[in-house]
């Protein structure tokens, strides 16, 4: 039998003591971390976390600031920012979107396209419970369906905001552009903690070109929001800081008289006071409503914009390139008297045709039975094409080039229209690049009429225009007049913001012989009042005298052996008639550019068209009484 193994209760004793006595070890120095580290949270981070916790509790918010406002030279409001209520939705508060958007769908019409902008909107950055417009431009009843129906419609809300109007559309839509939502590429272009709260930037035109003074600075309040993020109530707040307001040199009387005298053409008309270079008048027809696209235009209603032959989106007045046709032919002839090519009394035989060579290609004048004798003056006065055929072989292209680069042709001398081009103006540098062939002497013939390559804009006729009114001064185009604000007198100021450094005016045409000013201005002066000036049936009984030039631009070409003949071509493929002119010659007040597109001569269709204008402008005229006298030359 083995022997029985005793108890030894003094080692028992000894374990039980040592295991004790490291459990209480282990538990204080457990206790003595946790103490620490509460020691770390509420003394040594005390700051950091109660600023943490104020942050769940009290969120900052963006308040957008209110547009500003445009006016034109008289004070008559042309773009206003007006209230208008959305249909929008807070993702946060919603368990099933798309059974949502069903159910709201009932009560109010709402298309594809809406909800497919929609959901492209809730995908891009934004702040937590911002709510989303899903649609705009509520009636009353519809605001009234979705009020009685918001226990049915978790996260839906009808909300009011300011949008911008504009209360003569299709009036100034070119002239002034649009605003409309902002995306996300244009978001990458402003200060995004400015447009935090902004929905619209502007599109086009002067909306866009003054953003920075129209959008004005965002405004932020601190308010006290639920566990869930709602907003209790507001703490502090700062208030946004309005856009600007600003004034125009466009006279709202004359933009709405021009477009009725083009009502149903396809034209434009600019029209600038020569002695600041701004712009009274831009007018380009037919044109579109840009309220239709401030919230989003329908895709029927842009295809109907595209798909129209009239090309109703076109802006003709800065970015339709047409040939001058003779309204640069007194610019021609000014380059040639004064680089001493020819002197103004030169005089050549007009047959109806000029040839370089015996027997070679006729360069057809626009009257086939030709002028006669004619001088420089008769050749301006009665738009001779062959004077200028024959002086332009003298000059060659250069001299033309230079002297026409000086009044702006072939570049944008613009200061605040963001979309005007520069169209162009032939060189022999221009040909070669662009080309790839050299200038050829009939080249030249073309471009001292205003063809073959010469492309310009209706605002650079006009603006060239101006500069020969000014004889020579340069005041570069432009729409802005000031930003209206208040001195400490509380009376209305006019300030400029400065954009020097966006483009500088060109440098003022100096001539070797200024008294060259006189002769081409007489010339010009002879068109609109002389015994056989092309437009002299639009000068009669003036009351006051005009400087003029009529153009007509070919659209197709016509064989040698072929006579022009407006009845035998579609529409579409007759000439363009142009005209310029400025008034009154001894203190020029406007100076103008009228385009007609197929309209034929510019002494029957454009010339008219100006004398109204300018009636209006300076004699407050009734745009409706007829010119006597009014009768088809050229």
């Amino acid at each position: 039998m083995a022997a029985e193994r005793l108890k030894d209760h003094s080692k028992e004793s000894r374990t039980f003591r040592f295991r004790a006595t490291l459990a209480f070890i282990v538990v204080v120095l457990m206790l003595c971390v946790l103490a620490g580290r509460m020691y770390y949270l509420q003394v040594v981070e005390h700051e950091r976390f109660s600023a943490m916790s104020e942050d769940n509790r009290v969120q900052l918010q963006p308040v957008p600031p209110t547009r500003g406002l445009i006016y034109d030279r008289n004070g008559i409001l042309l773009a206003d920012n007006r209230p208008s209520y959305s249909v929008t939705l807070l993702k946060e508060e919603m368990k099933d979107l798309d059974k949502t958007l069903a159910d709201l769908s009932e009560l109010i019409p709402i298309t594809e396209r809406e909800i497919s902008r929609f959901k492209k909107r809730l995908k891009q950055r934004r702040r937590p419970f911002q709510s989303v417009p899903v649609r705009f431009r509520l009636t009353e009843e519809e605001i009234a369906k979705i009020s009685v129906n918001y226990h049915r419609l978790p996260g839906i809300r009808v909300e009011a905001e300011l949008i911008r109007y504009y209360p003569y559309g299709r009036s100034l839509v070119h002239a002034m552009g649009y605003v409309g939502r902002i995306n996300e590429k244009e978001l990458k272009r402003v200060d995004e903690t400015n447009y935090a709260a902004t929905h619209y930037i502007g599109k086009l035109g002067i909306e866009k070109f003054y953003e920075d003074q129209l959008h004005g600075e965002v405004g932020f309040q601190k308010v006290e929001t639920n566990a869930r993020g709602r907003v209790m109530r507001v703490l502090e707040r700062t208030d946004p800081k309005p856009g600007e307001d600003l004034v125009l040199h466009l006279d709202l009387r004359l933009q709405q008289i021009t477009e009725k005298l083009l009502e149903g053409r396809r034209a434009s008309v600019v029209a600038i006071d020569p002695e600041t270079g701004g712009i009274l008048t831009m007018v380009s027809t037919p044109a579109y409503d840009p309220n239709l696209f401030v919230t989003g235009i329908s895709s029927k209603d842009y295809k109907a914009l595209r798909e129209s032959r009239d090309l109703p989106l076109f802006n003709r007045a800065i970015r339709g390139g047409y040939p001058p046709g003779s309204t640069i032919k007194q610019i021609v002839a000014l380059a040639a008297i004064d680089t001493g090519v020819v002197k103004p009394s030169y005089t050549i035989f007009d047959p109806g045709f000029y040839t370089l060579t015996k027997g070679g290609r006729k360069y057809r004048d626009w009257k086939r039975t030709g002028h006669g004798r004619v001088d420089m003056y008769d050749s301006i006065a009665q738009s001779c094409d062959v004077w200028f055929y024959d002086v332009s072989h003298k000059m060659g292209v250069d001299p033309m080039s230079d002297y026409l680069g000086k009044f702006g042709f072939g570049q944008v001398t613009s200061l605040d229209l963001p979309e005007a081009l520069g169209a162009i103006l032939p060189s022999r540098e221009w040909k070669k690049r662009a080309r790839k062939t050299p200038w050829y002497t009939g080249d030249s013939l073309n471009m001292s009429i205003g063809q073959g390559f010469f492309v310009a804009t209706p605002l650079q006729l006009a603006t060239a225009t101006a500069v020969v009114a000014n004889r020579g001064k340069w005041h570069s185009p432009r729409m802005l007049k000031g930003i209206k604000s208040l001195d400490d007198a509380g009376a209305e100021v006019l300030s400029m913001p400065d954009i020097s450094g966006v483009k500088r005016p060109l440098a003022d045409v100096k001539l070797n012989n200024e008294k060259h000013w006189d002769d081409i201005i007489k010339g010009m002066r002879e068109v609109m009042h002389g015994k056989r000036g092309t437009a002299r049936s639009s000068g009669a009984n003036s009351a006051y005298e005009i400087a003029g030039k009529t153009g007509t631009a070919q659209v197709v070409g016509i064989k040698q052996d072929e006579e022009y003949d407006a009845e035998k071509l579609a529409e579409i493929h007759r000439d363009h008639a142009l005209f310029v002119a400025f008034a009154p010659i001894e203190d020029p007040k406007i100076a103008i550019a009228v385009i007609v597109e197929n309209g034929g001569g510019g002494s029957s269709t454009a010339a008219p068209i100006a004398r109204k204008v300018m009636d209006a402008y300076l004699l407050g005229k009734d745009p409706e009484q007829e010119i006597e006298g009014e009768v088809a030359l050229r």
